[in-house]
């Protein structure tokens, strides 16, 4: 079997150029509105202060989150948003690939503190496995199911 290159890479707004930041909305819209047929406003005027970590394979994005520091989406922590891998990219430890990555350049990026995610409730297990835990009862997120989940340092 082939090793795939992975790469991560990580940029402020500012510095994406214009193909990635297509390549990340595209990718956001086809998952977050298309495929899980939810109209909602992502483009959410927080792209300009978060840190975009885009992953790729083979030179395709496959994954992509937003990080943000403390104040920038919740008072008390670190946040890790728009959590999105690309479906042929599923089943393969992507997603663990892209949590673990998005956990380490939080703490770089920000220094080490307690990160918190509002997850898709049917996700949990996959969260709790990276060192999660429920933090909120469950809620509606634009008629998904959502849980608050926190990874403590």
């Amino acid at each position: 079997m082939q090793k795939l290159d992975e790469q991560v890479i990580l940029k402020r707004f500012d510095e994406l150029t214009m193909r990635e930041l297509y390549a990340l909305l595209k990718l956001r819209q086809d998952v977050f509105i298309v495929e899980q047929a939810c109209a909602f406003p992502d483009i959410d005027g927080k792209d300009p202060i978060a840190v975009h970590l885009l992953m790729y394979l083979d030179n395709e994005l496959v994954g992509y989150t937003r990080l943000f520091d403390i104040g920038q989406s919740y008072a008390d922590a670190l946040a890790i948003g728009r959590v999105v891998v690309a479906p042929e990219a599923r089943g393969t430890g992507m997603s663990y690939t892209l949590m673990k990555h998005s956990i380490v350049r939080a703490f770089q990026c920000f220094g080490k503190n307690n990160i918190k995610i509002g997850a898709q409730a049917h996700l949990a297990k996959m969260y709790g496995k990276l060192g999660f835990v429920q933090s909120s009862d469950e809620y509606d997120e634009d008629g998904i199911a959502h849980i608050e989940m926190l990874y403590k340092v």
